[in-house]
Parts: C-alpha cells; structure tokens; sequence
C-alpha cells in the first residue's frame, strides 16, 4: 500500500454562488439566459432587456427575478409571479421560470434558487409557492418532489385572449 501524503491530494473546490435580487445591470445576461430557457423548450424568445427592465424596475413592477451568481458571471435565475386565490384570500407566488446553465446543473443551484424563492414568497405574505412542468419532464418532476413540492394536476381549461 502507498502512502500518500495530504498535499498529494486535490479536491476542486465548487464556486461561492451568491443568490441575490435581480439588479439592472443583469438584464442582459438574464435575457440571455430567458432565450436559453425558451430553445430548451423549444420556443422562440421575444423578450428583450428593455421588457425586463419595466416587468422588473419600472412604475408598477410585474415579476421579481433571482439570479444565482459566481465569479464566473451568472449561472442561472428564478423568476416569480404572483398569483391570488380570491376564494381562500391567500396570497401565492407561481415560480414561472428556474434555469441553471449548462455545466453548472445538478450542484445544487437550482435548490438554492427554490430556497430563496420560497423566502420571498413567505417574505410577501404569501402562503402558497407553485410551480408548473411540462407532462413529459420527468427530471423536472422528481427535482421538484425533492424538493417537497406536491404534485397538483391541473384540470379544466385556460382560455386566452389577446388584448393588443
């Protein structure tokens, strides 16, 4: 048996990941990353900096965005809607996006992203968390289950209509 020495060993060291707010100088690389999410899927991107801008900064802001940052830049985000149960009268918040870049998935980005979702969602009054996953995205599933949330089918119909 060989005797190594500690200093033979090596580990890498994963990066420091600061999970914070949004802030304006982010738009650029969060558009970039909305445009990943949406060729991931299969859809085209529409947004530009300047929606996110005004859905984030502007007079009435629409959504708040998380971004999950290294050295390296910005490594993935969250973004949350919120949502009103007039029934119940509880306030929620939908998790609409998340998305880790590739390279940096399945070390834990994503829960850090979920984590602090669901402490501005409890931060804002809200009682509630939702998330949504295509039928077929069965990773997508589990990551979710693992991360206590529960499975609610949805049923009925949504309807849409343009307004412009």
């Amino acid at each position: 048996m060989t005797d190594i020495e500690d200093s033979e060993i090596s580990l890498i060291r994963p990066p420091v990941i600061n999970i914070r707010t949004a802030k304006p100088r982010d738009l650029p690389e969060l558009n970039d990353m909305i445009a990943l999410l949406a060729r991931h899927h299969g859809d085209a991107a529409g947004s530009t900096p300047e929606q996110l801008e005004r859905d984030l900064f502007g007079p009435l802001p629409w959504i708040t965005a998380l971004v999950a940052e290294t050295d390296e830049g910005l490594i993935g985000y969250a973004i949350l809607v919120p949502l009103y149960r007039a029934q119940e009268g509880a306030r929620g918040m939908d998790l609409h996006h998340l998305f880790v870049r590739d390279g940096h998935r399945g070390h834990g980005v994503g829960q850090h992203l979920v984590n602090r979702a669901r402490d501005t969602a409890r931060n804002a009054g809200c009682g509630y968390l939702s998330v949504s996953a295509a039928t077929g995205n069965v990773q997508a599933h589990r990551f979710y289950e693992h991360m206590d949330f529960v499975p609610r089918p949805v049923t009925g119909m949504r309807y849409l209509q343009a307004l412009a």
